[in-house]
């Protein structure tokens, strides 16, 4: 992987901030950037815990289509234990007004570069209540953030009225069925690395596998020899059958038994 870095700045009329450039050239010719505000890590590390994130994503983003694994799994809620800290509600109502001021002294400098160079009366007079207005927000602003410095940013919940106080929903089901959603995530990848071997992507191995999940399948007990023998039907075309028989036989060869019957469990295709 072939790595480049620059140090850059970007700024604007009212401030600055120093950063620091890293691509990636693959290739193909293709480079990606990475712009971040930690100078102190090298190339390699940036790079690194940049690529690691874009994983995350991209597990997360699987798991909300085919999982669910951002799904309602109850309704209800619970109130937090009274030592838990929390954002002090009037500490986020003067955030939220200081923002609103900052916005709005942007807008009037915006304005105000926006005027014609003109020295008419008109223009001048013009520019001069605009600089006033200025004034009178930079003024409402300073004034809001000295009052959002005073106030302390979190509180404990006791300290807070019983009708500021907030809740969570109930945790252990959630915690529960993602439990078992990564399992099944583990086992699917598991599979998807058996078919890769016959297959060219891993998207449509793991497409393939998708599918065997919710295939149709005969099954036949066999309690003379305990064997439970599952027929699945033929998936759609004859490069899938190839790869998924492989996948059966390898699954088949390492006996496993039904956790009830007890009988060893074969795999084949119809």
């Amino acid at each position: 992987m072939k790595l480049a870095m620059r140090h850059s700045t970007l700024a604007t009329k009212e401030a600055s901030l120093p950063v620091v450039e890293v691509r990636r050239l693959t290739e193909s010719g293709h480079q990606t950037a990475v712009i971040t505000s930690a100078r102190h890590l090298g190339n390699t590390v940036i790079a690194g815990r940049m690529f690691a994130r874009w994983c995350q994503e991209n597990f997360f983003a699987y798991m909300m289509e085919h999982y669910e694994i951002d799904g309602l799994i109850q309704y209800g809620a619970e109130s937090l234990p009274d030592t838990v800290l929390t954002v002090n509600p009037a500490w986020r109502k003067l955030d939220k007004a200081a923002r609103k001021a900052l916005t709005m002294v942007r807008k009037l400098h915006a304005k105000l570069g926006a005027m014609g160079k003109e020295e008419t009366g008109l223009e001048m007079q013009k520019k001069a209540e605009c600089v006033q207005d200025i004034q009178t927000a930079q003024i409402e602003l300073e004034q809001l953030r000295l009052e959002r410095r005073k106030t302390t940013k979190k509180v404990q919940l006791d300290t807070l009225p019983e009708d500021q106080r907030p809740s969570q929903l109930l945790p252990l089901n959630k915690q529960f069925t993602d439990a078992v959603k990564m399992i099944a995530y583990r086992a699917e990848t598991a599979l998807v690395a058996i078919l890769r071997r016959h297959l060219k992507k891993e998207e449509e191995a793991r497409a393939l596998v998708r599918e065997l999940f919710v295939s149709t399948a005969d099954i036949e007990p066999d309690e003379a020899n305990n064997i439970l023998r599952v027929r699945i039907h033929r998936m759609a075309c004859p490069a899938h059958d190839k790869a998924m028989a492989a996948l059966l036989a390898e699954i088949s060869e390492l006996q496993f038994c039904h956790p009830e019957a007890g009988a060893k469990m074969v795999f084949t295709l119809v």
